[in-house]
């Protein structure tokens, strides 16, 4: 076995070695392939590419079902465990919903000390605690490659449902946590970023959507999703596409991590973003915005904020909320909504 001292998860990943990359263009095709399942309680499957499913129970109860799981982001197993949950639970909270059971995900290498495995799920446990949920039980496998998740199970009320289809024009635009974490997590792995950037990118990944979750509840929420892998720039056309609208985000306005401007100027962009860039090209209109603004745009996010589309008059409410409710991780008016245009996303 490995000794722990010795343990660098975010070196046990691998790279596939073949030329194919799955985006969201790539799953929706086959997604289509699959049989037309119809029920009439099914209020959200993959028709938008929303963050779950919402099944109908009763007329006062939802269920809303996620999973997710990924390789280590970062070395700590605790503060992996903690991400790695944090991102899980987040789809129910982009829902509208409150999370309630937890299952574990596992994939573990025989050759690596269990021990290392139980940090993991006492990180995650800590998280679901946090959520107010209940961890009860899941499945491991063995595999070369450590991976960690939950599937989760949530409830709304049917009439308190946030889709990420229903924004509409004269909206505005609301990030609840800045962008950059691929660009700091790929600084990280090359010891080239700043003790404070670490320390930010891992407040940010491991901050769970609950507190902004509950304070959007009390307004109109027209739309809403979760920012993660596909970054603002695909999250953002996945939105706009459909609501059938236009999203028209300002760059200077964005809310960003510590020295990822900085590093993105450097180069150091993690693959995802380019790849993020590449699925989503037809769709954004950059217009002169500078290129690290791009790749921060694009750049992929783990455990990332909530983008919700509300009134300018609750956008006003809600900013003041935030502020009341001292929010553990920075946000922003970022954009607003207009009607459709050729281009599903400006960057201004």
């Amino acid at each position: 076995m490995i000794p722990d001292s010795e343990i660098r998860l975010t070196q046990m990943t691998k790279t596939a070695g073949c030329a194919a990359k799955i985006g969201p263009g790539t799953l929706a095709g086959i997604l289509e392939t699959l049989p037309k399942f119809q029920d009439p309680a099914l209020m959200v499957g993959i028709e938008t590419s929303d963050d779950g499913a919402i099944y109908r129970v009763n007329d006062e109860v939802a269920l809303i079902q996620t999973l997710d799981f990924f390789t280590p982001v970062v070395d700590d197993p605790y503060v992996f465990g903690q991400v790695a949950a944090a991102n899980a639970l987040s789809d129910i909270y982009a829902m509208g919903g409150e999370p309630k059971v937890a299952l574990n995900i596992v994939a573990w290498p025989n050759c690596v000390n269990p021990e290392i495995l139980g940090r993991i799920l006492q990180g995650g446990a800590s998280k679901v605690l946090e959520a107010g949920a209940v961890l009860a039980g899941g499945h491991s496998i063995q595999d070369d490659e450590p991976k960690y998740g939950l599937s989760v199970t949530g409830f709304v009320h049917p009439d308190k449902v946030f889709k990420n289809s229903g924004a509409r024009p004269g909206d505005v635009l609301i990030l609840t946590k800045p962008l950059g974490t691929g660009i700091i997590n790929t600084a990280v792995k090359a010891d080239m970023a700043s003790e404070e950037a670490r320390e930010e990118v891992v407040r940010v990944m491991t901050s769970l959507n609950k507190k902004a979750k509950q304070i959007i509840e009390h307004y109109d929420v027209h739309g809403c999703t979760d920012v993660t892998g596909f970054g603002l720039a695909g999250h953002g056309a996945e939105m706009a596409e459909g609501s059938n609208v236009t999203l028209e985000i300002f760059a200077k306005d964005l809310p960003v991590q510590k020295e990822a401007f900085s590093l993105a100027q450097m180069g150091l962009i993690p693959e995802g973003a380019y790849k993020n860039r590449y699925y989503t090209e037809n769709k954004v209109d950059y217009g002169e915005t500078e290129e690290y603004f791009r790749d921060i745009f694009c750049d992929p996010q783990t455990s990332g904020g909530l983008l919700v589309s509300v009134s300018p008059e609750d956008a006003k409410r809600i900013a003041e909320d935030f502020k009341a409710g001292s929010m553990e991780t920075e946000w922003a008016v970022i954009g607003r909504v207009v009607e459709r245009e050729e281009k599903l996303v400006k960057l201004r």
